[in-house]
């Protein structure tokens, strides 16, 4: 834009417009000030013309109903005269003008409406022409016309100003029907309308943002048609009254008393001469729609007079016409009895025509619309039954059969069968990075070992989580087999169980809450430095025990993520890795079990020496012969004999301890037998105090980063 207006040859129009003009110079700064919003060049793809675009259809909408509004005003209000509703045409006149003025400022924000230069087309959305010159002469050229006959007040002039000057010179209302001429107007603002609508459509790409109001939108299309066609039924009926009221009168013009034209009119009510008229007058009769031995037909038009829709109020007789109107389009006009009056019958098969276009039109798109509501939902029934289909022809057993149906059920109430990643995939980065951030962050920062990171590794890690649902009792990892995931949970509960490599007798299992991870070997695998392709294994079996839904980060991810932030491999989060992780969890309880089974082995030694030269011996009668000697008691297995060994002797001393130690196990395993005791029975047994050894887990490399402060 800029480079349009510092173009030489558009500042050299600008002073020859200026010098051509010279009170311009002066008016166009005053006017700038006092409404900006002329002097403003508007893009038509900005939200305000966007909005304006949707108000003003609204607009059109209404403007077009309110047109065949004057086709109610004429009535019958009396025997044979007939009258205008001058306060509903007062209202409706009142409406019309303001409908107009939104016409007049559509056409003055199109003088306003900057345009994209046909030569600019090649690539993208084209370059906008914001020269106010080239936009005027373009919209001259174009579509200033359709839009000023759109804007004219066809309707105020003909019923304000022809109708009544012809109703002077000939004192009836025979050219009510002129009114019909108001339809020609139709033309110029469906030429706005409909192209509007395109322009909506090209712009945001639905005219209605949801199916409902879509719906809407083509039953009030159609609601429109039924009403004009209703309105133009109701005023061909009143001239075909009229008319048959003219013919008589003409044929009773020679005859006494005399017809006067002016007699059709109610202003003429008070008369004495139409007064006395009526007593001889054939018109009544004649012209009545529910004598059937009248010689005037009124064909279809008789409904109007039989059900006395031309004598009600302005109100009754629009939902007379309206319903009279939907009712003849949906069945295409089949009911209708015509005559063979020619105006009849043309519009007849207008009608049916009408009809059928219209009637399909309508079907066609509000079943569009419509079916766009549930079309997930089919999607998913076709689906569902393809696959019920394909387990029978493969012929799963039925406990396959039952996951696979409870697996489809839970991912279709979590996603409605959307595809989220499609989606994120098809958006910009920072878009789709945005729209990660605002699903994933909260959920992410519950996770305990997530809350230690920083906001830019956590964004990093937002953008590429995908979500993962799991059925009850699915198996997320087997041990042995290779992980390329890491899985962070949100709801539910998993099992994670391990045989350490399949040793027998050994089994460890927890359980694994909301906030918790596993699959923690591939960020062992991923913070190494020169990582094989091949994937770790799992040391452990985790199966869900309920519904689960969680974030994974698949091994490409966390390996790419690993690679970018350094920031991963920090003491902050080595300490917060070992923290939370199963794994490590286990093998810390295994280690404090290990470590405080060796000491309480080592304090039992200690007790165990520093007795050896205070004990007591019991005989076989219970009673004490203890006696204070400088030697270590050694139990005899053979023949159930106490030995005294010297405690001068190193190597003696040594044998004492060990058989010290066999003498409290065998006193224990013959618990039943009655022997001789030295010392308290305690279980010093060396295989109670025994665990199954449990491998420390591989430690990720947190050695590349800088330690926190």
């Amino acid at each position: 834009m800029n480079r349009i207006f510092s173009t030489p040859a558009f500042q050299l129009r600008q002073l020859r417009r200026q010098a051509a003009n010279p009170l311009k110079r002066h008016t166009e700064p005053a006017l700038a000030r006092a409404a900006p919003w002329l002097y403003q060049i508007l893009d038509p793809s900005s939200p305000i013309v966007a909005k304006w675009n949707r108000f003003f259809l609204v607009t059109c909408l209404i403007s077009l109903f309110i047109d065949p509004l004057y086709f109610f005003l004429p009535y019958v209000g009396g025997p044979a005269c007939m009258s205008t509703d001058v306060p509903a045409a007062i209202t409706i006149t009142y409406f019309r003008t303001m409908a107009d003025l939104f016409y007049v400022l559509h056409i003055v924000m199109k003088f306003r409406m900057a345009f994209v230069a046909p030569s600019s087309r090649v690539f993208g959305r084209g370059e906008l022409v914001m020269d106010s010159h080239q936009i005027a002469v373009r919209y001259l050229k174009s579509d200033f016309i359709i839009d000023l006959a759109a804007s004219l007040p066809l309707p105020q002039i003909l019923n304000w100003y022809v109708v009544p000057a012809m109703k002077n010179n000939s004192a009836d209302h025979a050219h009510n029907t002129l009114v019909l001429i108001l339809l020609i107007q139709y033309v110029p603002r469906l030429f706005v309308m409909f192209p509007l609508n395109q322009r909506i459509i090209k712009t945001t790409g639905v005219v209605a943002n949801t199916a409902w109001a879509g719906a809407a939108y083509n039953l009030v299309l159609y609601m429109l048609a039924s009403h004009v066609l209703g309105a133009a039924w109701y005023l061909m009926s009143i001239g075909r009254q009229h008319s048959c009221w003219r013919d008589e009168c003409y044929a009773e013009q020679h005859r006494v008393p005399a017809c006067n034209f002016t007699f059709l009119d109610c202003n003429s009510l008070g008369n004495i001469q139409r007064a006395y008229w009526l007593n001889f007058t054939k018109v009544l009769s004649t012209c009545d729609a529910n004598n059937l031995d009248s010689t005037f037909k009124f064909g279809m038009f008789s409904d109007a007079f039989t059900s006395e829709v031309a004598m009600s109020p302005m109100y009754q007789k629009y939902l007379y016409s309206l319903w009279w109107g939907l009712r003849n389009l949906s069945s295409y006009g089949q009911n209708l009895q015509t005559s063979t009056y020619i105006g009849e019958t043309l519009f007849c098969i207008l009608l049916s025509i009408a009809g059928l276009v219209l009637f399909a039109q309508l079907i066609g798109n509000m079943q569009q619309y419509l079916q766009s509501m549930s079309v997930r939902l089919e999607e998913w029934r076709v689906k569902k039954r393809d696959t019920e289909e394909w387990m029978r022809h493969r012929q799963l057993p039925p406990v396959l059969q039952d996951r696979v149906r409870r697996f489809v059920q839970y991912r279709w109430v979590a996603t409605r069968g959307v595809n989220e990643e499609a989606i994120l995939k098809s958006l910009p980065p920072d878009l789709r990075r945005d729209i990660q951030r605002h699903l994933c962050l909260k959920l992410v920062q519950r996770v305990p070992f997530f809350s230690q990171m920083d906001v830019q590794l956590l964004d990093a890690i937002c953008e590429r989580l995908v979500s993962s649902l799991s059925t009850q009792d699915s198996y997320i990892f087997q041990e042995g087999d290779p992980v390329n995931e890491m899985l962070f949970i949100i709801r539910g509960q998993l099992e994670s169980s391990t045989t350490n490599g399949g040793r027998s007798g050994f089994y460890n299992s927890i359980t694994l809450n909301p906030g918790d991870f596993c699959g923690e070997e591939l960020l062992t695998w991923a913070l190494l430095p020169n990582s094989s392709v091949n994937l770790p294994s799992s040391t452990r079996t985790v199966r869900t025990l309920t519904e689960v839904e969680a974030f994974a980060l698949r091994a490409e991810d966390l390996k790419f993520v690993s690679n970018q932030f350094r920031h991963l491999h920090s003491k902050k989060l080595q300490h917060a890795f070992r923290y939370y992780s199963s794994q490590w969890r286990t093998w810390g309880a295994c280690y404090m079990q290990a470590a405080w089974r060796r000491y309480k082995r080592r304090k039992l030694s200690k007790e165990l020496a520093l007795q050896e030269n205070h004990f007591y011996v019991i005989d076989k009668d219970g009673n004490n012969i203890s006696e204070e000697l400088s030697g270590a008691v050694v139990y005899d297995e053979r023949n159930g004999k106490l030995s005294l060994i010297d405690s001068t002797s190193g190597a003696h001393n040594l044998g004492a301890t060990v058989m010290a130690s066999r003498f409290a196990a065998n006193t224990r395993r013959g618990a039943g037998q009655h022997v001789p005791v030295a010392m308290p029975v305690v279980d010093t047994s060396s295989s109670s105090l025994k665990m199954p050894k449990l491998f420390k887990p591989d430690e990720p490399d947190f050695s590349l980063g800088r330690e926190d402060v």
